[in-house]
């Protein structure tokens, strides 16, 4: 698994799974309870992965849709 993109807002990671699962291409989201147990205040970012295979074309996507993604 690869990194695809980190962040602290919910509805950035929320739109880029949604793109990505229109291509057809799965993710996984990690930290996601990490992050509630902060009590919301958004100190501790979200991460998107992708499996390798998919990096390339998961990359396309969201830059194709505006989203910046880690490199």
């Amino acid at each position: 698994m690869r990194e695809l993109l980190r962040t602290n807002d919910p509805t950035i990671i929320a739109f880029a799974s949604a793109l990505l699962d229109g291509e057809g291409i799965d993710c996984f989201v990690l930290d996601a309870n990490t992050s509630i147990l902060e009590g919301s205040i958004g100190i501790l970012p979200r991460r998107l992965m992708v499996a390798d295979r998919d990096l390339f074309l998961a990359r396309a996507a969201l830059v194709d849709n505006g989203l910046s993604v880690s490199e």
